[in-house]
Parts: structure tokens; C-alpha cells; sequence
């Protein structure tokens, strides 16, 4: 019995050490892979602290193709433990297989890279820009990568007032975006970032975003994080002071006078309408005449029948009917005196009748 107990302490051990070595063996090679960039295509750094900071310092070696391995001479550390290595490089060599080993004690890792679509760039620089004669905002950037510059493509983001961001593809080999007629009254900001074009080698890195520039005003904004907070109190007290001050002027009757003015009530000594109104000395004499006209009387006579009026030789005298007198000489200013007449005599009127 005390031979079956022992057999099964020593089975139980061996198990379980087995698990602390398997465990063991793959939390290590978790901590080991390693990851590389090419770094605007200056340097290659790799880093091997993916899963956390490994427990040992790890020597590093590196090689491209059929080179000799070579030992860093630059290490990245955290709590003085290596967990990363920059290593210079030729901006040719990202199209050349790169192999990594790490070393401690008995172990080695060895991994392969491809560097061609691992390559990152560094963001664009002295970004301005300039309010052109064709009433259009252009902006200017410079990259400062190695690459020429038909190898390296960008894009931009810009926003109106705080707005959300659009973005525009930049063509390789042009360091300059155009936004067509902009508002004065609004506030434009811009960034930029690039990276290797297809035509070159496509990375599938894009660089980091540049610094912003802005160009504007500042205060036409539509953004309610900038909104001033004393802005809707200055919009409730201008409210009630308009308020206030509406009925303030009913109350004195002074809005319904500058609204509504009141039409003069003609005074009983006044016996010329013109009076009613304050016209100007020059205005009342254009109603004055400045002219002198002839009177023209008028007469009527009595009418005659027809029959009355046939001769002798049996030809008809017409009568004229004229009303009108106008060339007698009379005074405008005398309107009572009587018009002149010049009645048909009665011997006249016999002889019409013989």
C-alpha cells in the first residue's frame, strides 16, 4: 500500500512539473516575437516586449541576406531590461530580406522580416499657408524623408469651424492642397501626413499627422466645447431688456406715438389747410400764382323756333348760338360787374318775321 502511495506522489510530481516546463517554454516564446520598421528609412527598429516586458535581457542580432549577423550597439530599454534595437540601415536594403536572433544563454530565436511595406515615414513639415490672388487658400508643406520625391505620396484632413474632418488624397510629388474660394468669415485647419507611393514600393504605413495650421477667425465658430458660457446670458438679458423696455415707452404712450403719429387737429382761427402744417416760407409761395389770366363771359339767349325765324324769300336766318364773348376787354379782379349783353332788337326780330 505504502508502495502504490509513492508511485502515485511521483506520478503527480512528474506531471506536474511537465506543465510548469510546457507553460514555461510558451509564455517565453510569446515574449520573443520580434516586430521591425523601417523608420524613414534611416533605421530598422525592432521590439520584441509585444506580450510585456521579458523577464531576462535578450542579445540581439541582426542581418540582411547573406551578410554576417552583427550584435546591436543601440538597445531600447524598459526597467533595465532590453526589449528593443535600432539598427542603421541603407534605404535600399528594405527590399532585401532582414533576419533577427535573439540569444540567452542555450536559447535563440531567429525570425525573417520583409521590410518593403514595413517602412514609416516621418511627418511633413513648415506647413503654411497663403491666401492666393485667385481668391483661393493654398497650403504648403516639406517631407523630410530620403525617398525622392516622386515616391512619396500624402493626404490631407481639414475642418470648418471645429467641424467634423474630410479628408483628400495628395498625388506623389506634390507638397501643396488648394480649398477653392473660402469663407472670410470661417476658420480653416489643416494637417498632413504621407507615406511611400505603390510606385516605389507601397508601405502600408501612413506617417504620423502633422502639426496643424489654421487660417481665419477665430471666433466664427461652431463648435459648442468653444462657445463662450456667458454667451446664451448676454442673449436672456438683452431679451428682457427689450422687454422692459417696450413697455416702459407704452406706458408713457411713447411707442405709440413714434409708431402711430397723430394727425394735428385743425385749429377754428385757422381758415387756410396749409396752415395745419409747418411748411417753409419757400414752399408756401410755390402754391402762389405767378401768372394773370383774362376772365372769359358768358351770355345766353332766348331761344327762336324756326318757324319764326323763315324770310320773306323763303331762306332761313340761323341764329347764332354763341355763348362765349371773349373780346371784350374786362377786369379779372371785378367779378361783379355785370357781363355785357347785346340783345336782338325788336325791330330786327320784325323784320325777320315780315
Amino acid at each position: 500500500m505504502r508502495v502504490y502511495i509513492l508511485f502515485l506522489f511521483a506520478m503527480m510530481s512528474t506531471r506536474l512539473l511537465l506543465l510548469l516546463y510546457l507553460t514555461g517554454h510558451v509564455f517565453a516564446k510569446k515574449s520573443q516575437d520580434v516586430d521591425c520598421l523601417v523608420v524613414n528609412l534611416d533605421y530598422v527598429s525592432c521590439k520584441w516586449n509585444k506580450t510585456g516586458t521579458p523577464e531576462v535581457n535578450y542579445t540581439f542580432y541582426s542581418k540582411l541576406g547573406n551578410d554576417q549577423w552583427k550584435i546591436c550597439n543601440h538597445y531600447l530599454t524598459e526597467n533595465n531590461v532590453n526589449i528593443g534595437c535600432n539598427q542603421q540601415v541603407d534605404s535600399r536594403d528594405r527590399f532585401k530580406t532582414f533576419r533577427t536572433r535573439l540569444t540567452n544563454g542555450s536559447e535563440n530565436f531567429e525570425k525573417g522580416h520583409e521590410l518593403k511595406k514595413q517602412v514609416k515615414l516621418n511627418p511633413p513639415t513648415n506647413l503654411t499657408v497663403l491666401n492666393g490672388s485667385d481668391f483661393n487658400l493654398w497650403f504648403y508643406w516639406n517631407h523630410t524623408s530620403p525617398a525622392p520625391l516622386h515616391c512619396v505620396e500624402g493626404e490631407v484632413r481639414f475642418r470648418t469651424n471645429n467641424n467634423n474632418w474630410d479628408f483628400s488624397k495628395v498625388s506623389a510629388g506634390i507638397q501643396k492642397y488648394c480649398i477653392n474660394l473660402p469663407s472670410s468669415s470661417s476658420r480653416y485647419e489643416l494637417q498632413v501626413r504621407n507615406r511611400i507611393d505603390d510606385s516605389c514600393g507601397e508601405s502600408i504605413f501612413w506617417s504620423d499627422w502633422s502639426e496643424p495650421v489654421v487660417w481665419g477667425s477665430n471666433n466664427s465658430t461652431y463648435s459648442k466645447d468653444l462657445m463662450s458660457p456667458w454667451t446664451p446670458v448676454i442673449y436672456v438679458v438683452g431679451a428682457i431688456s427689450f422687454i422692459l423696455l417696450a413697455m416702459l415707452l407704452l406706458h408713457h404712450e411713447r411707442l405709440r406715438i413714434i409708431l402711430v403719429p397723430v394727425v394735428p387737429k385743425p385749429s377754428p382761427f385757422l381758415h387756410n389747410i396749409e396752415d395745419w402744417f409747418q411748411f417753409s416760407k419757400g414752399l408756401k409761395d410755390n402754391f402762389k400764382p405767378d401768372y394773370n389770366e383774362r376772365a372769359c363771359p358768358v351770355r345766353e339767349y332766348n331761344y327762336v323756333s324756326q318757324s319764326d325765324v323763315v324770310s320773306s324769300d323763303g331762306s332761313t336766318c340761323s341764329v347764332t348760338t354763341d355763348q362765349t364773348n371773349c373780346s371784350i376787354e374786362h377786369d379779372p379782379e371785378d367779378l361783379s360787374a355785370p357781363f355785357p349783353s347785346n340783345p336782338v332788337s325788336s325791330e330786327e326780330v320784325q323784320k325777320a318775321s315780315v
